[in-house]
Parts: C-alpha cells; structure tokens; sequence
C-alpha cells in the first residue's frame, strides 16, 4: 500500500486559492486599476502629458541619479559582501545587521537625516561647502539618498553566492600559478556577475519609485531637481488623476522591463548551475 504524502501546509487548491486572492488584492487589481484608466485617456493625450517639459525633465534626472546611484551601490555591495563573507573582525555582525538598516528605517526618517547632513551647516555638507561642493538639493543629494536605498538590495543578492562558493576552485588556480588578482577576475568574479546584475536590476527600479527619502534632499527644483514620484504627487493634488496615472503607467511598464531582465537573468543562471552538475 503506497502511503499518500501528507503535507504540512494545506493542499494545493487552497493555497492556490490563498495565493491568487492575495495577489490579485495586492499587486493585480491596483495596476490593471491603472491600466484601465489610463485607457480611458486617447493616446494623443496620453503623449502630450508625458512629453511635457517639465515632466521629461524630472524623468531625466530620475533615470540619471537611479542609474549613478545603482553602479555604486554595485561596486560597494560586492565590496561589502566580500568583506562580510571572507572576513571575521569584532562587531561582523553589527555591520552585518546594519546593512538593512534602510528596509526597517521610514524613508521620511532617512531623509530628513541625510538632509541635515549634508546641508550646508551640516557636518557632512560643511565641510564639502568649503570647496564650493553643494550636496543637498542638488543632483548629488539625491544620489547620495537613492545609494542608500538601493546598498542592500546589491549585498543581499551577491552575499548567499559569495557564502557558497567552492573554495577548491580557487584553491586549484593558486596551484597553478594565478595570483590573487587574476583569481578574482577569472575564478571569482564571473560567478558573482548574474548575482551583481540582479541586484543592480532590483536596486535600480526602487531608486526609480523612491519618494520619501529622496523629497527632502532633493530641493524639488523645477526642470533641475524635481523627481517623477514628486510630479505624480503633484498632479494628484491638482486632482490631476489623468496625468497622474499616465505618467505613473510609464513607471510602471519600465518596472515591468526591469523585472523581466532581472529574471531573465535569474534564469540564465539556474540553467547554467543544472547544466554544471
């Protein structure tokens, strides 16, 4: 007699069911919500809003701040998780803690902190200010909050491939002849590339959206510091909700793009991993 396997969790219509009803509540019913009203625009309109002056402006320096901001934090991540991993020092597991200090802390917090530090009278900004450097309500506060933001994401990601990687290859490299450095870039570093890359991806699309950190250093200049998430608020104030939702369907379709690259990514490197074993 074959004994059916029992699970722990319910079976699968109810989890299916479960999991359905809260994506739909979630995530599918506020963005097709989106989708369908934009509809109700013409396309004409729907171009006329997002060509503004204004708004290609603030689209500018969102997608330019999100992307510097998203290549350092690729650089510092992959340094910070191969010191978390390759290394043991006092208080390893503070800083270990403190990487995600930005998922728990409220992003109004944050930026209310990084503004008073790096304005002109703060201790950051002070100092900067006595070479002529501007660093809060200009360009580079709002990079300065967006790596802040976007640093976990890249750690997370890059930290558990980092943690199991087969020291023996390295091991066998030394043995014939590369040193440190070419062991990093030819053993090492290719197989942190598909990790680096998602992390980058998911760094990159939460700089995009984010607001409450980034509404406080900015300055919201018109045309120079003046991000998307702050000209949707914008026209929601204006009970604008058409241009609101249009400009807001762009963000949402360059998510989705982001998203499926990272996943394809993701993928590329599962398959990579089963054809290696």
């Amino acid at each position: 007699m074959k004994r059916s396997k029992r699970s722990v969790i319910p079976g699968f219509g109810i989890s299916m069911g479960v999991t359905l009803t809260m994506l739909s509540i979630v995530v599918l019913i506020p963005l097709i919500s989106l989708v369908v009203f934009t509809l109700q625009m013409d396309l004409k309109d729907v171009i006329e809003v997002i060509t503004r002056e204004r708004v290609l402006a603030s689209f500018k320096v969102s997608f330019q701040t999100a992307l510097i901001a998203s290549l350092i934090n690729a650089v510092m991540g992959l340094i910070l998780s191969w010191v978390l991993v390759r290394y043991s020092f006092p208080g390893k597991k503070i800083m270990d803690g403190m990487i995600e200090l930005p998922f728990a802390m409220p992003t109004a917090v944050a930026g209310i902190a990084l503004t008073s530090l790096t304005a002109d009278q703060g201790w950051i900004g002070s100092f900067f200010a006595r070479y002529g450097i501007k660093i809060a309500y200009t360009k580079i506060g709002i990079t300065v909050a967006l790596v802040f933001v976007g640093l976990p994401f890249v750690v997370r990601s890059v930290q558990p491939v980092l943690e199991k990687l087969d020291p023996s290859y390295e091991e066998a490299a030394g043995v014939l002849g590369a040193n440190p450095v070419m062991i990093f870039w030819k053993v090492i570093f290719p197989e942190l590339v598909p990790a680096l890359f998602t992390g980058f991806g998911l760094a990159f699309g939460r700089c995009l959206g984010e607001y409450g950190s980034v509404v406080f250093i900015a300055g919201n200049k018109p045309y120079e510091t003046e991000i998307v998430p702050l000209i949707i608020m914008s026209e929601l104030q204006e009970f604008d909700y058409s241009s609101a939702t249009a400009i807001a369907l762009i963000m949402l379709l360059v998510s989705f793009f982001i998203l499926f690259l990272v996943n394809m990514i993701q993928a590329r490197n599962t398959k990579i991993l089963k054809g290696g074993r």
